[in-house]
């Protein structure tokens, strides 16, 4: 198994490489002063908002929010996991990703087991559709459904025959493997002890997360056995609400998508691909969780939810909808498919064929059209009280949508069907609030004599942007034990820049704080520049130091001082401590930084 790449190559190699290369190969820029511009390609948009920044080798869009370094471009824009990333742009700048051995004494990767024992056993149920006696049932069921020798091939799909124990004896030869294949959910064990193949007689369909690996399968009966299908059960590595059948292979097949087709099946998604419809995924007998949408909309701008046009489906369509609710930021979009009764994807793409299926999917129910249609299919908006009750039913709702233009024209819908004042109705349903500044537009200077940000704040910002400051502060022990808001983010920075002095602009600094709780915050800060100039910053930094150990000091005195009124007394160290802090506090006030 490879060992992890090191980190001091990931830093030398954000250091390395040119932002504005990777992304200008795939989208293109337009030189816009110091930056470069185009219109972002995770949104639609007319007027360009995405900035690329040469300086600090990262990029960001205004209008969606979107933004990251050269490998978080390269994850989002070509979705590669971050290994793949890596070794993309290592192969542009023609060097060999390196990798560690793993430590003395490191546990090993529990899980690898796991993928390694489900690797084994997809080859095997892929023999078995080849070899096996008794294949030809499987081999006929697949014919009779329209799939060719390639779409079965590329879906990896395999025959587990009949019999209790054909997994076993191909793969069980110790006891390390049983209990593997009884981890992985491939057997089960009797109440004596003793294990059983889970899949006999269905035809296979291998599950693979993003990276490709095997995680699970679904099995398609072939007699009369119940289910009709059956899953792989939660382990380590599956988790049901989490992954979607055929995404992994919908990514293979198209470089750049721009939808995705959520079914309700495996057949569905592999009877699509036969007709070159190849960016269907099902969920794994769960309803469309939170997570399936995040995963998705990290991939495409647009989902289209595929269901049955009769009652169940319209219920399943709507328990989508309201997760999807959360996850509806702008440049979004969900859209909403019902079928013909008694059709599924797959009898309908055999009947109608390719074109015609997608100009269905094209004419499917924006995501705003089927919320009102539903919340009115069960009042009476004609009448005063109908459409309060209206307002009641969607006012939960409408606040679970993420700020921004979908929830205003949606509001603004509701005033329109409820006949009431846009302006009212926003205070009704709780969204009336005072204009904010727009997040992402850098704060312009405090007037003088105005309030003053944070000293850690702005310590933190200069940082970022001029990482050689770190060697100037001695104080990190002091620093560490200060309570005020930020200084752990401030100490983990400082510790980072000293310990990795080769980390020149803010993208390599940024790449080390990737899924930290603080990124959003630091990508903020990175995205503005100190309102020092740059022949400043060293002076205004050590002011802002001084100002925190001052504001430190402050704190720590009047805890001691609360105690010494309480008690009346000190113990010996902490009187010391207090008769320092006391003359700390006559001691003038260090200046910050002018704002």
């Amino acid at each position: 198994m490879a060992g992890r790449i090191p980190q001091q190559f990931i830093d030398d190699l954000i250091n390395r490489i040119d932002i504005v290369e990777v992304i200008d190969s795939r989208i293109q820029l337009k030189k816009a002063g110091r930056e470069y511009t185009a219109c972002c390609p995770f949104h639609n948009e007319k007027t360009p908002s995405f900035t690329v920044s040469p300086a600090k080798q990262f990029y960001h869009c205004f209008g969606c929010g979107a933004h990251g370094t050269a490998l978080g471009f390269l994850m989002d824009y070509e979705h590669m996991d971050f290994v793949e990333a890596v070794e993309e742009l290592a192969r542009t700048l023609g060097l060999e990703v390196p990798r560690e051995a793993a430590a003395a004494g490191t546990a090993p990767d529990r899980s690898q087991p796991l993928y390694d024992i489900q690797a084994r056993a997809a080859r095997f149920y892929q023999q078995q559709l080849r070899n096996h006696p008794q294949a030809g049932r499987a081999i006929d069921y697949l014919k009779r459904r329209g799939l060719s020798g390639e779409i079965a091939r590329d879906f990896g799909l395999g025959y587990a025959p009949p019999g209790w124990d054909n997994l076993l004896q191909a793969l069980g030869d110790s006891e390390t493997h049983r209990r593997q294949l009884l981890e992985a959910g491939l057997a089960i064990a009797r109440d004596d002890g003793r294990l059983y193949d889970r899949f006999r007689d269905r035809i296979l369909f291998p599950i693979h997360d993003r990276r490709g690996r095997v995680i699970g399968f679904g099995g398609r009966v072939l007699g009369d056995d119940t289910p009709k299908y059956l899953n792989s059960p939660e382990t380590p590595v599956f988790h049901k609400g989490r992954e979607l059948y055929g995404l992994y292979e919908a990514r293979k097949a198209e470089r750049k998508l721009e939808r995705l087709l959520v079914v309700e099946g495996y057949m569905d998604v592999v009877a699509l691909a036969q007709y070159g419809i190849r960016n269907a995924v099902a969920t794994l007998g769960t309803a469309t969780t939170r997570e399936h949408l995040e995963q998705l909309y990290r991939i495409v701008p647009e989902v289209v939810f595929c269901f049955d046009g009769d009652r169940a489906g319209r219920a399943a369509a709507w328990r989508a909808a309201e997760n999807a609710l959360p996850v509806l930021r702008d440049g979004r979009q969900a859209r909403f498919l019902f079928l013909p009764e008694g059709e599924d994807p797959d009898s309908l793409v055999r009947q109608v064929g390719r074109e015609a299926f997608e100009a269905r999917i094209g004419d499917s129910v924006p995501f705003s059209e089927f919320f009102f249609e539903h919340l009115q299919a069960g009042v009476d908006i004609q009448s005063m009280d109908g459409r309060a009750r209206l307002v009641e039913l969607a006012r939960p709702l409408l606040n679970k949508l993420p700020a921004g233009v979908l929830r205003d024209l949606m509001t603004a819908r509701l005033a329109e069907l409820t006949r009431m004042d846009p302006g009212r109705l926003e205070q009704r349903l709780g969204m009336a609030e005072a204009p904010a500044s727009r997040p992402d537009t850098p704060r312009p200077a405090a007037p003088q004599g105005g309030q003053r940000h944070s000293a850690v704040r702005d310590a933190i910002q200069l940082l970022l942007h001029e990482p050689a400051l770190a060697a100037r502060v001695e104080e990190r022990t002091t620093l560490a034990g200060v309570d005020l808001a930020g200084v752990e983010i401030l100490v983990e920075l400082l510790e980072l820049l000293r310990a990795r002095p080769h980390l020149r602009n803010v993208g390599a600094i940024l790449e080390h704080f990737r899924e930290h709780p603080a990124e959003r915050h630091l990508w903020k800060l990175a995205r503005s520049e100190p309102i020092s100039p740059p022949d400043g910053r060293a002076e205004e930094f050590d002011g802002h130091i001084r100002l925190i150990l001052k504001q430190a000091g402050e704190a720590r005195w009047r805890q001691l001082q609360a105690k010494l009124d309480r008690d009346g007394r000190l113990p010996p160290e902490e009187l010391a401590e207090w008769k320092t802090l006391v003359r700390d506090r006559a001691r003038p006030t260090p200046t910050a930084a002018k704002e």
